[in-house]
């Protein structure tokens, strides 16, 4: 059982030229701009640009030998298609804004949309044609000690560079429809997240082809957001109820539930049973009553994640835990049994509302797997298996809390929750 996905949209990113703010010298700029264009601006032609360009060479010389003023004045229409393709074009991506809206919660292995709006700040011209490049890739969280890469073979470096391409995912949305002045429009884009971890979706150049088609004109862009991918949800199965009581377990509350003590009688509305009705009360009053029962402390639960080295010595079964613990706290946060967290020395995450959930989903998201490096991270193992967590450990996170659930390795690929050493669930 999980929680229902909730979408959450960040902050907006806008970025874009706006003529509009930039009235003062606007003509200089703009045959400025034409002349000499900034450094992330690139005009190629395309097939039929060079066609169109060794057309004209051919025109023009077959003028000069000639001296015929037909061919002129062919010459002269040609190259006057290309300047105006590429003025238009210019015309045509400026005063085009774009912006990137990611929505949240995002998970391994599950679809992520991303939506590009475009906004056209023109009055009177529309914007036709444009294409935007987006890619999405993993980013590192942690430090990185630098590495020299002097002795490596070009093997190597061209492997690392094939890994890195693996996990990079790439897309083109084009603009199909006119973007009217002042106009709005929505582009959609899902991709798959392929683990946990920080992912940037990066817009890396917009681009168009209008009028012609003989010029590619390109703009280098460098809009980009890093958004949190949570683990993915995994199956696991209870082994054995090993739940210590709770010091206000079975205790009467003062709010409605479904416990034993009569709270109070209230009137009765549409939907409740039939078998909550008082008669004797509803016969006094002349009007149906319903009985109302007090509510049940229920025992909670606080989750405790050990990512010291050594004792994960299978990263497969490190990631698995971290799966299995974000099931577990949505699982344990919809049945209102989870208390709080704590992830290696962090602070202390107290659960009580769903961003609570969400900032403890976030760390878990970003939590990296440190291979095993010494021998004395067996023992720590050891101890972890046998009462589910250093309790020394415990005590100084999250001191004088019971039912603490910890997570430990069983076998080569499985994992393990104890609850106060007992083992009771198992993925």
């Amino acid at each position: 059982m999980n929680l229902p996905t909730r979408t959450w949209i960040p902050g907006p990113e806008r970025i874009g030229a706006d003529s509009r703010a930039h009235r003062a010298g606007w003509w200089s700029g703009f045959l400025w701009s034409l002349i000499y264009p900034t450094t992330n601006q690139r005009v190629m032609p395309t097939v039929s640009g060079w066609v169109l360009i060794g057309l004209a060479f051919g025109i023009g010389s077959a003028a000069y030998n000639a001296a015929n003023n037909i061919l002129f004045i062919a010459l002269a229409l040609l190259l006057s298609c290309l300047i105006l393709s590429g003025v238009m074009s210019w015309v045509n991506l400026r005063g085009v804004s774009w912006l990137i809206l990611v929505s949240r919660p995002l998970r391994a292995g599950q679809e992520a949309p991303v939506t590009l709006e475009l906004r056209n700040c023109k009055s009177l011209v529309p914007a036709y044609g444009l294409w935007f490049d987006l890619l999405t890739r993993p980013v590192a969280t942690g430090p990185r000690r630098p590495e020299a890469t002097i002795r490596a073979t070009s093997g190597q470096i061209r492997a690392a560079f094939t890994q890195l391409e693996k996990l990079t995912v790439r897309t083109t949305l084009l603009q199909r429809e006119r973007l009217n002045p002042r106009g709005e429009t929505r582009l959609d884009w899902t991709f798959v997240p392929a683990r946990r971890g920080m992912v940037r979706v990066e817009l890396t150049s917009v681009g168009s082809l209008f009028p012609f088609g003989f010029l590619r004109k390109s703009h280098g862009i460098a809009l980009r957001r890093d958004v949190p991918v949570w683990p993915a949800p995994v199956e696991y199965r209870f082994v054995e109820v090993a739940a210590t009581p709770h010091p206000a377990e079975g205790v009467r509350l003062a709010k409605a539930g479904s416990g034993n003590d009569l709270l109070a009688l209230r009137r009765y509305q549409t939907g409740d049973s039939h078998r909550l009705i008082h008669w004797k009360a509803s016969a006094r009053l002349r009007r149906l009553m319903v009985r109302q029962f007090a509510a049940e402390s229920t025992p909670g639960y606080f989750l405790r994640i050990d990512a010291t080295p050594g004792i994960w010595p299978r990263e497969e079964q490190f990631e698995l835990m971290c799966g299995f613990s974000a099931t577990l706290a949505e699982d344990l946060f919809t049945d209102g049994r989870i208390v709080g967290a704590v992830i290696d020395s962090g602070s202390v995450i107290e659960i009580h509302r769903a961003g609570d959930l969400e900032t403890f989903l976030d760390r878990l998201a970003v939590l990296e797997w440190r291979p095993f490096q010494r021998e004395p991270a067996l023992a720590a193992k050891a101890d972890l298996g046998a009462g589910g967590a250093d309790s020394a450990g415990i005590n100084r996170a999250a001191p004088a809390r019971r039912n603490i659930i910890t997570f430990a390795p069983e076998g080569i690929r499985g994992v393990a929750a104890y609850v106060d050493g007992k083992i009771t669930a198992t993925a």
